[in-house]
Formats: structure tokens, C-alpha cells, sequence
């Protein structure tokens, strides 16, 4: 038998322990032995609880028994998180997490210790929920190259674009809806600002290139500025308006960033809606291949972490390989990146905007006072440079 135990109790904590609970059969058949959650972390009782009998207070029960060989972490955030999992790695206690903050902050530490002290630390419910993705990266498409990752990696900002795009309602309107479901916090400023999806293509990006990307290096631009208008344009062109977190390597030269993006209704992501997630990743012999699901919730991230736990325990004092370095890798700025722009102004500069942007698609829409085009492909610089001169209401990336 091999025991387990699960640090944090809240959501995704109290999905870890159904899962292994309500698939016991189908899980000890596919781990070899059978699996038991001996402990419960949380600073909180349970009363009623099915489980309470297993909750305990105090961690270093946890770590200094040496019958648990697999710990969940699901407490998220830094601290206590990290200090918790470096001490369960260095004991030889293999850890499995859904803590995306963790993962992006100490990621390659904490595949260094684990890998030293013949344990794992697994984290496939770190990025897209129940979508299994780290773990195609790491095996299935070894034979690849991978030189591009573009997903949509937040339900949150996908669910509220959705519903504007269906409802023609502005953001506010639909973000209170969101938290009223339950779909935002109460503060969404890590979703809605794009926090949340830049540490979750950091992570993505670390494993393309086995190298570090730093989250803080990543250019990050939320949904808080895209308006019902937005979509209005958007229809007409036949089109659609999507927070984006991509990574790309080009000429050499490494991309990353976290940007609403207008795609074609003809992309497979264009078809990714509410709180579902999705990430197209691009290799040099395969070509595109794409992972859609459930991106967060209790269940299906629960499910991510359980999948971790059945590899550590295939793998009881064996090193699964995990190909991220302490190297970080050097961004290279976005003012250098070229695209095509979808751009809104006053229809008083219409004459400006067409003498400084030259060549240009103009857009038609049923919208007073505005006059609106798509750019010719131009770097960031450049297309900020002209922005500048003219005096824009708004614009928006295009992703072909």
C-alpha cells in the first residue's frame, strides 16, 4: 500500500481526495498497488466531514512519516507551499501540484532536489485544469521540435469574452455576472488582468525550450479595455476576440506574451468557448496538434493532480525525466515582433490615420463616429510609433 496525503483542503483538495476515493478500483489497477490518503492538511475542522478522521493540523506529522511516499499540494500560493514541498523533496517524498504560482517561481529548483533525492515533483494541474498537456510535452512529443504554443489558459477571461460576444454586453456587466456564478473572484485582477495565463505559458514555454522563462519577463496585456464594440467589428470581419498566451521561436529569436488577440472563426481556438480551455502547440514534424477541456474547476483539476500521483507511484525511487533547466531564456522583446493590427479611431482622423498607416483594410461597421482598419504586417514599434502620431481609440492584435 502506498499512502498519501493531502496538504490544503479546500477545493481542489477535497476533489483530490474523491477522486482517489470514488475511482479507488480504477486507480489501483492502474498505479499497481493500492492507494490510501493517510493525512489531511488544514488549519480548519470539518465536522461531518467523511474524511475528517484523516485531517490533522500540524505538517510535520506529514513529513516525518516515512509510510507517505506522495504528497498533494492544492494549498496554492507561495508560502507556506514552497517551504512545505523543498522539505518534502529533500525527505524523498515525491509531490504532485496543482499550484500554478509555485511552478512558475521554483519550477526548475524543485525538479532539481526531487531528481536528487530519487522522488518526483509532478505538475500537470498547474496549466489548463484537467487538459493533459505537461505531460504530452514531456513524452508523446519528444520526437519533435516545438517552436510555437498558443492557448487560451484562463476560463475566467474566456467565459466573460464569450458571453459579450454572444450578448453584445460590455465587460462590466459581464465580469459581476461571472462572480455572481462563481466563474471570477472577488478580486479578478490575476485573471482579467492576465496573470493567471502569463505564469501558465511561462510554464508551457520552460518545457518547450527546457529552459527557464521567467513570468515576469513575459509582455502581459489583459481583457479590461476590449468593449462590446469590439465584437461588432469583429462579426463583420468574421472574427472573434480571444485572450491569448502564446510562445514562439522564430529566426532564433524566443517570443512570449499574454494579449487579447482577434482570430479568424475559421481557427480552432475561435471555437473554445465559456470556461473551457484550449492550447495549439506546433512542432517541425508533426505540425499542429491541439488540447481542449475543462481548464479549472474541482473535478477535472482534481483529476490532473491524481494522474501525477498514479505516475509517482509507478515510479516509487525513480527519476521521471522532466527536461527544465535553471538557464533562463533570453525574451526577445515584443517591440520586435511583426503582425497585422485591427485599429478604432475618431472618424475625424480618418484622413490622418490613412496618411501615416499607407496601406490598410478598412472595416465597415454600424458604428457612429468611428472609422476602423486592419494595418499592413509591421512590428510593435512601428506600429506604436504611428498610434502615437494619429491618436487611436483602441486597437487589437490579430493572430493569423
Amino acid at each position: 500500500m502506498i499512502q498519501v496525503a493531502v496538504l490544503g483542503y479546500g477545493t481542489v483538495g477535497s476533489g483530490v481526495v474523491e477522486v482517489i476515493e470514488k475511482n479507488k478500483k480504477e486507480i489501483n489497477k492502474k498505479s499497481g498497488e493500492e492507494l490510501n490518503v493517510k493525512y489531511i492538511l488544514d488549519l480548519r475542522e470539518f465536522p461531518g466531514d467523511p474524511y475528517e478522521n484523516k485531517v490533522v493540523h500540524d505538517v510535520e506529522m506529514i513529513l516525518r512519516d516515512p509510510e507517505i511516499k506522495i504528497i498533494c499540494e492544492t494549498m496554492g500560493g507561495i508560502n507556506p507551499a514552497y517551504d512545505f514541498t523543498k522539505r518534502a523533496l529533500l525527505s524523498g517524498k515525491s509531490v504532485c501540484t496543482s499550484n500554478k504560482e509555485l511552478v512558475a517561481a521554483h519550477g526548475p529548483e524543485l525538479i532539481r532536489i526531487a531528481h536528487a533525492n530519487q522522488c518526483n515533483y509532478l505538475f500537470e494541474a498547474s496549466v489548463g485544469g484537467g487538459i493533459p498537456i505537461i505531460r504530452p510535452l514531456n513524452y508523446s512529443l519528444t520526437a519533435e521540435k516545438i517552436d510555437a504554443i498558443t492557448g487560451i489558459l484562463n476560463g475566467t477571461t474566456n467565459y466573460i469574452l464569450s458571453k459579450m460576444e454572444r450578448e453584445g454586453a460590455d465587460f462590466e456587466t459581464v465580469l459581476k455576472e461571472a462572480q455572481e456564478k462563481g466563474y471570477a473572484e472577488r478580486n479578478p485582477e490575476a485573471d482579467v488582468e492576465g496573470y493567471d495565463a502569463c505564469r501558465k505559458i511561462a510554464i508551457l514555454s520552460s518545457l518547450m525550450t527546457g529552459k527557464n522563462v521567467n513570468y515576469e519577463d513575459i509582455y502581459t496585456e489583459g481583457i479590461t479595455k476590449i468593449t462590446a464594440t469590439d465584437f461588432v467589428y469583429a462579426k463583420e470581419m468574421n472574427k472573434t476576440v480571444k485572450l491569448l498566451a502564446q510562445s514562439k521561436e522564430v529566426d532564433g529569436k524566443f517570443y512570449a506574451m499574454v494579449s487579447p488577440f482577434m482570430i479568424g472563426k475559421d481557427h480552432p481556438l475561435a471555437m473554445v468557448n465559456d470556461v473551457f480551455n484550449a492550447v495549439f502547440v506546433h512542432g517541425n514534424m508533426l505540425g499542429d496538434s491541439m488540447y481542449y477541456g475543462r481548464g479549472a474547476g474541482k473535478l477535472p483539476t482534481a483529476s490532473a493532480v491524481v494522474s501525477d500521483v498514479v505516475d509517482c507511484a509507478r515510479h516509487i525511487g525513480k527519476v521521471i525525466m522532466c527536461f527544465w533547466d535553471d538557464e533562463t531564456v533570453k525574451l526577445t522583446g515584443i517591440d520586435e515582433a511583426s503582425r497585422k493590427f485591427f485599429v478604432r479611431v475618431a472618424a475625424e482622423k480618418e484622413k490622418e490615420a490613412i496618411a501615416v498607416f499607407g496601406s490598410m483594410a478598412v472595416v465597415e461597421a454600424d458604428v457612429a463616429g468611428e472609422f476602423a482598419f486592419v494595418t499592413d504586417a509591421m512590428t510593435e514599434k512601428e506600429f506604436n510609433e504611428k498610434a502615437e502620431k494619429v491618436g487611436i481609440i483602441s486597437r487589437i492584435r490579430i493572430e493569423e
